[in-house]
């Protein structure tokens, strides 16, 4: 059996996490600088740890990186195309986490040179990371058509105008109010406050807050949020 195991190849396996972010009006992904090619830009992501799980070796790069700690993070896939490191076979397993852009700002080195970019306005990325966008997108698009995880995006209050930017963002797309406000409130996760928005519109905008215990309860279930994203464009 020890035998079999020597006669094995040793592989590199990477962790790159698509980071999501939201800052009122589009939705954003965190890139980094990457070589000396002014147009090349990569993922957040680092190297699994021989005493890592693979979840704890993503939260650990997505601290190091950002500075932010227990927020949204989800397995997405495996990259391992042969050819898809020039420099060494490597095996990449993708994440995506949802982080609020307010609370990142202060957060990381400038060592990085990180930077957030449109999702529908980004640069040239480095290896397959396009590849790993274009899944993470399709997959937080069916997660937010039925669990209530858009909220990870939003700060603590919100107005329901705020909430309706954050999902047509998501869809690329311009939603309904009236039947979008009518749909998230008949989930019953949001608390509406006394605290108005000003600014705005001459009446302003009520804010709301998360139920927390009905949203913890209500994670993995399917509430149903945006019928048919599939036939959205």
């Amino acid at each position: 059996m020890i035998d079999l195991y020597k006669k094995q190849h040793a592989y590199l396996l990477a962790l790159d996490s698509i980071i999501f972010g939201f800052d009122g009006e589009s939705l954003k992904i965190l890139l980094v600088k990457r070589g000396v090619e002014e147009t090349t830009w990569s993922l957040m992501g680092g190297w699994l740890q021989p005493d890592e799980s693979l979840g704890q070796a993503a939260s650990r790069i997505l601290l190091e990186l950002t500075g932010l700690n227990n927020v949204y993070l989800e397995q997405l896939s495996v990259f391992g195309d042969p050819d898809r490191d020039p420099i060494a076979r490597t095996i990449s397993v993708a994440y995506f986490a949802l982080v609020k852009v307010a609370d990142y700002a202060s957060k990381i080195s400038e060592t990085y040179q990180a930077r957030w970019f449109s999702l529908y306005d980004l640069p040239t990325l480095l290896f397959d990371h396009a590849d790993m966008v274009d899944l993470a997108i399709k997959r937080l698009r069916y997660k937010a058509s039925q669990h209530p995880i858009g909220f990870e995006l939003l700060p603590e209050k919100f107005t329901i105008p705020q909430l309706k930017k954050l999902y047509d963002a998501i869809y690329n797309t311009e939603f309904d109010k009236r039947n979008f406000s009518r749909k998230i409130l008949s989930t019953n996760l949001l608390i509406k406050l006394d605290e108005k928005q000003k600014g705005f519109s001459r009446k302003g905008a009520y804010f709301y807050q998360v139920d927390t215990q009905k949203y913890q309860q209500l994670t993995h279930s399917f509430l149903n949020f945006i019928p048919n994203p599939d036939a959205l464009p």
